[in-house]
């Protein structure tokens, strides 16, 4: 009897966002951990810029606080004839480079996250993993994520919409109150997000934000507990919701809230797994992920945030890939109900396969 040949799986990773290093993080991790005897991995590293190129499975990681970076070497194109579906070129030499059999997306952010590279993966009919073009959309854009989920019947954290360099009005302050998050309506990994706590400081906030995005969030604080929830999608199409985790730690940084530094590189913070809730409470958010997930039109995985006070809770963001790093929360969350990390990826790889 022959041996079933591995599945060549192409990492895919870097991109043009400000969470390009948080990708290659991400991809590193995942390379590590996916079972060489089912899989063979192919990485390719997309440059800030946006070339595809040649990846390596080596220097992703955070190395005496540098952040790690995609090198250009020869630029590399994807077929986009379903014909030749996975079918990889090498632009600067002419030639064939490999076939893949399934992508893994390690991308976060814009031109990765937000349905752009999504809509490419369906012009080439190549299976992949995570959501597709819509929820990649949705989920990367907070303003629409809350009209679904509010769509829904979900509780969502309040927000005013800010566009083309808006500030808020009078009317729209006094709603609010202090303090607020001021962030980037399409960004992720709190990379432009600020709290103010005085309102001479917002417009400083504003101009951060808008340096990220052309449209801005700004939500009142939520006075509870930041509580995140798995959901993973089987084979079969069963969704699994996680145990909540509860964040520790997260006020301890420099800015005072769950910065990048705190979530990539100071290690500061920790989790609660599972959080100390009632037995009815986790049961109630564990459901509210799966319905978040559904209110999207999400496949594969997700990562669910809420607000969680002793009274109430409400759902604060939903990642269609969250961060895949050593210290991430989705990994951690499910190896809290015994789904390991190989296991983990070999079920969403799986889970794109048979979607194909």
């Amino acid at each position: 009897m022959t041996e079933a040949k591995p599945v060549r799986v192409a990492v895919v990773y870097g991109g043009r966002s400000s969470e390009h290093s948080v990708s290659c993080i991400s991809a590193g991790a995942i390379m590590e951990h996916l079972d060489p005897e089912k899989y063979e991995v192919v990485p390719i590293g997309i440059t800030r810029e946006g070339t595809w190129t040649q990846g390596n499975r080596a220097g992703l990681a955070i190395v005496d606080g540098r952040l790690p970076e995609v090198e250009l070497h020869d630029e590399l194109a994807l077929s986009l004839n379903p014909a030749t579906r996975g079918r990889i070129h090498n632009v600067t030499r002419h030639e064939h480079y490999t076939e893949v059999d399934v992508i893994v997306p390690v991308l976060h952010g814009p031109y990765g996250e937000d349905g752009t590279v999504q809509g490419l993966f369906e012009l080439s009919g190549i299976p992949y993993v995570g959501a597709g073009v819509l929820a990649s959309a949705v989920g990367m854009d907070k303003e629409f994520t809350k009209k679904l989920l509010v769509a829904e019947g979900l509780p969502v954290a309040p927000q005013e919409v800010l566009s083309g360099g808006d500030t808020l009005n009078d009317a729209q302050k006094e709603r609010l109150g202090l303090p607020v998050f001021v962030k980037p309506a399409r960004g992720g990994s709190s990379i432009g997000v600020s709290k103010v706590s005085a309102w001479e400081d917002f417009d400083a906030a504003l101009a951060l934000a808008y340096e990220s995005d052309d449209k801005v969030l700004v939500e009142p604080e939520i006075r509870g507990d930041e509580v995140e929830v798995g959901v993973l999608e089987h084979p079969d199409g069963s969704l699994q919701a996680s145990v909540p985790a509860k964040l520790l730690g997260t006020t301890e940084s420099e800015e005072g809230f769950y910065d990048f530094d705190a979530k990539y590189i100071d290690e500061g913070v920790s989790a609660a797994i599972p959080a100390p809730l009632s037995a009815e409470l986790i049961d109630e958010l564990r459901q509210r992920a799966i319905e978040a997930f559904r209110a999207l039109g999400a496949t594969g995985l997700s990562r669910v945030d809420f607000f969680v006070s002793e009274d109430s809770y409400c759902i604060n963001e939903i990642n269609t890939f969250p961060g895949f790093t050593p210290i991430s929360m989705y990994p951690q969350v499910f190896a809290a109900v015994g789904v390991g990390y190989a296991e983990l990826l070999d079920t969403l790889i799986q889970t794109a396969l048979a979607r194909s």
